[in-house]
């Protein structure tokens, strides 16, 4: 409850008192004078209520309860109703806004919670808990959505749904490219997406390798994931594709020197970093250097495609672009914001 001046303290406790002893909580109150009051509100089967009362016009109702059935819902349901019906009664002049956030439901077998890159937390339809399996570098989920169909995520990093075709085909170029008969190289994409999807355009090889591919990721986005990358990761050598499984750095070197030049890298390693600190950031610098080893592999009228981050990230977004001025040879960059739909977010 937001009040449009200040909040009699006294009087809002006073008035939801009756509410909370109705339901046989015993109650505490914790009074800082100048700062308002704290009382809490504890039933025998452990559910408990805070209410935080602000002196400048903040009124917080927190209830906490255990409940794995409907009936206990509608209790809890039925006591924040009467909690709203008697503030709108007494205050009803002098209340601002109300908001009633949806119950936010800890230790379920599904985890439906993931934050955006920008810090949000996002509650996902999330109905089913397909894999989950730790390998030697990450652990692996794959979840299922109402919405989005299976989600990959990767130590908590939400990194594809089999409704992001979007993300895809951004990263390829949003359609304007002709792979056919070209040389491509693709760093990372362990889900299978982007092989898949250029393997239809008739490349003359698309060779896929990251910073160590995790084959359990394989394994998982093959078996669960084929919306996204098909039939192209239940062998890893097809007709015009081979996955390596090896560290791409030490295979970028020795393409380097064997002088192997490629029409097309793609980066799907990793998303530009959230901080802003580069000169301190590991990442950044890893950022940097497969940067300029790409450049090494790319001919001179190749192009480099990566993914950037939540546009919400100005200033990281806007020191990666710095970082191109900083490669040893010139570029010249453009950019294309999309929306992923499992994201939730323009990317």
């Amino acid at each position: 409850f937001l009040f449009n001046l200040t909040a009699d303290c006294n009087a809002v406790l006073k008035a939801l008192q009756p509410i909370f002893q109705e339901q046989g909580m015993t109650e505490t109150v914790h009074n800082w004078e100048d700062h308002g009051y704290l009382a809490t509100y504890i039933k025998k089967n452990g559910s408990f209520a805070n209410l935080r009362i602000h002196p400048h016009g903040l009124v917080l109702v927190d209830l906490q309860s255990y409940n794995d059935h409907t009936k206990g819902r509608e209790e809890v349901d039925q006591l924040l109703n009467k909690v709203e019906e008697r503030m709108k009664e007494l205050f009803h002049g002098n209340i601002k806004r109300v908001k009633r956030l949806p119950a936010i439901l800890r230790g379920g077998v599904i985890d439906r919670y993931w934050p955006t890159a920008d810090g949000r937390l996002v509650e996902y339809d999330i109905d089913e808990v397909v894999y989950d399996e730790d390998s030697p570098f990450q652990n692996i989920k794959i979840l299922h959505s109402k919405q989005f169909g299976n989600i990959l995520i990767l130590s908590g990093d939400v990194n594809l749904a089999e409704s992001d075709l979007a993300y895809t085909q951004a990263i390829m170029g949003s359609g304007k490219e002709d792979y056919t008969g070209k040389e491509v190289l693709i760093l990372g994409g362990g889900d299978g997406g982007i092989l898949y999807e250029i393997v239809k355009l008739k490349p003359k090889m698309v060779t896929m390798v990251a910073l160590n591919i995790d084959q359990m990721v394989i394994d998982g986005c093959k078996k669960y994931m084929r919306k996204t990358c098909g039939d192209v990761l239940d062998n890893l050598k097809g007709e015009c594709y081979q996955v390596l499984i090896e560290d791409c750095i030490p295979v970028l070197k020795r393409y380097a020197k064997e002088g192997r030049m490629f029409d097309y890298v793609i980066n799907d390693l990793t998303a530009v970093p959230i901080s802003t600190s580069p000169e301190e950031d590991s990442t950044w610098e890893f950022l940097r250097l497969i940067l300029d080893l790409s450049m090494k592999v790319l001919k001179q009228d190749g192009k480099y495609f990566t993914q950037g981050n939540c546009i919400n990230l100005t200033d990281a977004l806007t020191l990666y672009e710095e970082q191109l001025s900083r490669l040893y040879c010139p570029v010249e960059f453009s950019k294309e914001t999309v929306c992923v739909p499992s994201y939730m977010e323009l990317y």
